[in-house]
């Protein structure tokens, strides 16, 4: 099949969707299909190009408006070559409306990856995102031939499309490239990080909708021996920097700023929990535990629609109440306390991870999906 993807941002951006479309074309090219990635052209990129083997056309936007590429042109530049499926992603929001109406418009079977609801956190944001709900995206929704989601607790709870038949397909993770076998010591080494001292991991974004600030908190009430690693750059840093600086940790929480992606194995290699503290709805999912749980790292993550249901508590990791710096920390300290609960959880997260979350087995649910379709 020649099937276009369409991602509002795209490598090298990063981000959850971005690098979640790349993978999934990149699995699709080798399971034989024609790929097309359509997202935004940013500074530094060029219009036409080839990332890993994948076709990529990049559309000038208008304008970036709320961190959304308002690309008015989308609809068009997808005309200009036939395709069996259209597959949009959102957020953000307004690419794949021009792309179902595009759709709709040609009889082009449109599918619709729903990764998260969208949050503006200023005075008047929850009105507009009120208000989009009502226009565009129930246009995008009702256009669309298939939606998804990535679990099942998050679509529930979407204002946007809970009341929609949608398909859960997750997301995954390139289980050969993070396994258990991956050795840290490098990274230890690196950091100044003593054999004998523990690790706990954060590896993404560094924005405010990650609750990284409580992280950060929680190592006041673990021992002097437990080191965090912070990996990621954002808009936030800065502020956990002070917060670093106010609670007095300059010696326990390192910031190694943006992880080379080939670096990103031994990191999960030098872990011995990995925690997603995220606070918000913008987080549906976390591809970064699948990460963790492939290279039998226990998680802690937090109690909140979507990214709950990727671990069943206790057997591939533990829960922590959102925005609670003292809980987290108590998790945490659970896992380290107990070194034969913690191999367990390693252990069976990569069992869960492999016969879940490949990428192999997800690509292949949604070539179902288009071919239903078509």
């Amino acid at each position: 099949m020649k099937i276009a993807q369409l991602s509002p941002y795209f490598y090298p951006h990063l981000g959850g969707v971005e690098s979640h479309v790349l993978e999934l074309a990149k699995h699709l090219k080798k399971r034989g299909h024609e790929i097309t990635v359509f997202t935004t052209l940013l500074d530094g990129t060029i219009e036409n190009e080839i990332v890993e083997g994948i076709k990529v056309k990049r559309v000038k936007p208008i304008t970036i408006l709320f961190s959304t590429p308002i690309n008015l042109n989308i609809g068009r530049a997808l005309e200009g070559e036939e395709f069996d499926i259209i597959h949009g992603h959102s957020p953000p929001p307004l690419s794949c409306f021009f792309a179902a109406r595009n759709a709709a418009k040609r009889e082009i079977p449109f599918v619709l990856t729903y990764h998260c609801d969208l949050e503006l956190p200023f005075l008047f944001g929850p009105l507009l995102v009120q208000l989009y709900q009502r226009t565009l995206a129930t246009y995008t929704v009702k256009k669309s031939d298939q939606i998804i989601t990535t679990t099942d607790t998050y679509g529930a709870t979407s204002r946007t499309v809970w009341q929609e038949e949608a398909k859960v397909i997750p997301n995954a993770v390139d289980a050969k490239t993070f396994n258990p076998d991956n050795d840290g010591s490098r990274v230890r080494k690196k950091h100044g990080i003593a054999d004998h001292e523990k690790v706990v991991l954060y590896i993404g974004r560094i924005v405010y909708h990650k609750g990284l600030q409580y992280l950060v908190e929680s190592a006041c009430y673990l021992e002097d021996d437990v080191k965090y690693i912070i990996g990621g750059t954002g808009d936030f840093m800065e502020n956990l920097e002070y917060s670093v600086k106010r609670f007095g940790l300059e010696d326990r929480v390192i910031f190694p700023g943006r992880i080379p992606n080939d670096e990103l194995p031994e990191y999960y290699g030098a872990a011995d929990v990995f925690v997603l503290p995220s606070i918000s709805r913008l987080e549906a999912f976390g591809i970064v535990t699948l990460e963790a749980m492939a290279s039998e790292v226990p998680v802690v993550v937090s109690d909140i629609p979507g990214v709950r249901e990727v671990i069943v508590e206790g057997r591939h990791g533990l829960l922590a109440e959102p925005m609670k710096a003292i809980d987290i920390a108590g998790k945490v300290r659970t896992i380290l306390e107990n070194s034969d609960m913690s191999e367990k959880m390693g252990k069976a997260g990569r069992k869960v991870v492999e016969e879940r979350y490949t990428w192999d087995i997800v690509a292949e649910q949604l070539e179902e999906v288009y071919k239903e379709l078509v």
